[in-house]
């Protein structure tokens, strides 16, 4: 585990693998940790920042054909490439196939999201930590079923060692400089489409500093 004497490096692209955990309309029902828009907001901005930073990207579902159903379609609409690896169990670090999917990325830093947070999310981010991956959990991209729940989940990933963070925090910390040409159009469109009233202010000063000057 990361101590205050040694804190985990910033994240470089380079260094990062996404796993997004049974994005699925069925346990979406389940969710009361966070309105089911935002959730899906959430793991959208996810899923493109992967995309923007060329991060691999992966994502399991499970019961997709007799509970959970498939994933969700507004997510599948941005990541029609990705093939969800379908399993068994809840913990995806014990399916061989998400398991060889991850550690063949070459990646040893392993970004989860999903739900739901206490099983589903937080069992492979505490294995992939003890598989010697620093874990960061993008908590705002998960979802529990309560939010006792779900604080309570994140707690215990936090004491194995996976580091907190948010979806917004990630992209930036990805961007870094906003001079970065090679993906600040990408990562900009991110920001105004999910990032609430930061995305609204980022449009806002793009307008104001391409509009023409004002008349004396």
């Amino acid at each position: 585990m990361a101590t205050s004497s040694n804190p985990p490096a910033l994240l470089v692209p380079s260094d990062c693998a996404v796993l997004i955990v049974d994005p699925q309309p069925g346990l979406a029902f389940a969710v009361q940790s966070l309105d089911r828009q935002l959730l899906l907001n959430n793991l959208i901005a996810v899923a493109k920042t992967a995309q923007a930073f060329s991060l691999p990207l992966i994502v399991s579902t499970s019961a997709s054909k007799i509970y959970s159903g498939p994933m969700f379609a507004a997510l599948r609409e941005h990541i029609a490439g990705v093939v969800p690896l379908e399993r068994k169990n809840m913990n995806a670090w014990e399916d061989a196939a998400v398991k060889a999917a991850v550690v063949g990325t070459g990646r040893k830093v392993l970004l989860v999201a999903g739900l739901l947070t206490e099983a589903c999310v937080s069992f492979p981010a505490i294995h992939a930590v003890k598989a010697g991956f620093q874990v960061y959990c993008i908590a705002d991209a998960c979802g529990g079923a309560t939010q006792e729940s779900h604080r309570l989940a994140l707690e215990r990933m936090r004491d194995c060692g996976v580091q907190m963070t948010s979806w917004l925090q990630v992209l930036l910390e990805l961007q870094r400089d906003w001079t970065r040409r090679e993906t600040y159009d990408a990562a900009r469109a991110i920001v105004e489409h999910h990032a609430g009233g930061y995305g609204i202010g980022l449009a806002y000063a793009r307008d104001m500093i391409g509009a023409p000057a004002a008349p004396a």
